[in-house]
């Protein structure tokens, strides 16, 4: 299992890819909000896809929605649940 920067570059990879986004990878700041006007400003619907996204690619599975909210605020907090789940 990837961590640290590589976990991190691959979860804004699989985002970019599995979302659509316009953002390029590289362009994503781990610390951005993925929700709300002053982040990526992705909505409900792409946070069901990036759930089922992260458990496909990452074996990670969300299930809790008061946990969604805090593990899908940023790609940091994203990869810390991957490494703690992995540890």
């Amino acid at each position: 299992m990837q961590q640290g920067p590589q976990l991190r570059q691959r979860i804004k990879e699989v985002m970019v890819d599995e979302l659509m986004l316009d953002d390029e990878a590289a362009g994503i700041d781990d610390h951005t909000p993925i929700f709300g006007v002053d982040g990526l400003g992705l909505d409900s619907v792409d946070a069901l896809q990036l759930v089922v996204a992260i458990e496909k690619h990452f074996g990670l599975k969300i299930d809790d929605s008061e946990a969604a909210k805090g593990i899908l605020e940023s790609i940091d907090t994203i990869a810390k649940e991957i490494e703690k789940q992995a540890a």
